[in-house]
């Protein structure tokens, strides 16, 4: 079975992720989303919401795991059995990004490949840090981010 790791900090999860998921999961026969965390920072939400929020986003997609991490992203991919690294790529930016983390995580552990999957251009803007600041200024987020998401971040 080829499980793949899709990490991220998800803070909150966006449309844009859960498309990238979606693909990942026609092309692997589990798909872990992994919340990253780290405990020395506050982050907008906590490590728990966020993972209950993406369950309940991603409720229906068959062969997904919803768990979080603190550390490496190869070591908990090794904890997991897992091989690839799945990243989604919004623009070019993205990739020199990408790929410097790509190259690194290959030089942590030479087993994990990564793969970069493109996100659908209706989703090339949108990002977390994009929803928190739309958020912060009463903004409506609900053509962003999945019905879970806007409810409870809308009270």
């Amino acid at each position: 079975m080829t499980i793949a790791i899709y990490p991220g900090s998800f803070d909150p999860i966006t449309n844009g992720h859960i498309d990238i998921l979606k693909s990942g999961t026609e092309i692997f026969e589990k798909v872990i989303v992994a919340v990253s965390y780290n405990s020395q920072k506050a982050g907008f939400l906590p490590v728990d919401v966020r993972e209950k929020l993406i369950r309940e986003s991603v409720e229906g997609i068959r062969n997904v795991e919803v768990m979080s991490f603190e550390g490496l992203t190869v070591e908990f991919a090794k904890k997991c059995g897992a091989e690839v690294l799945l990243r989604g790529l919004r623009t070019s930016l993205d990739f020199e990004y990408e790929m410097q983390l790509a190259q690194t995580n290959t030089s942590l552990y030479n087993r994990i490949k990564t793969i970069f999957l493109i996100s659908k251009p209706e989703y090339n803007f949108i990002s977390s840090s994009g929803i928190r600041e739309i958020l912060m200024n009463n903004g409506d987020i609900s053509n962003f981010v999945p019905a879970p998401v806007a409810q409870y971040l809308m009270k």
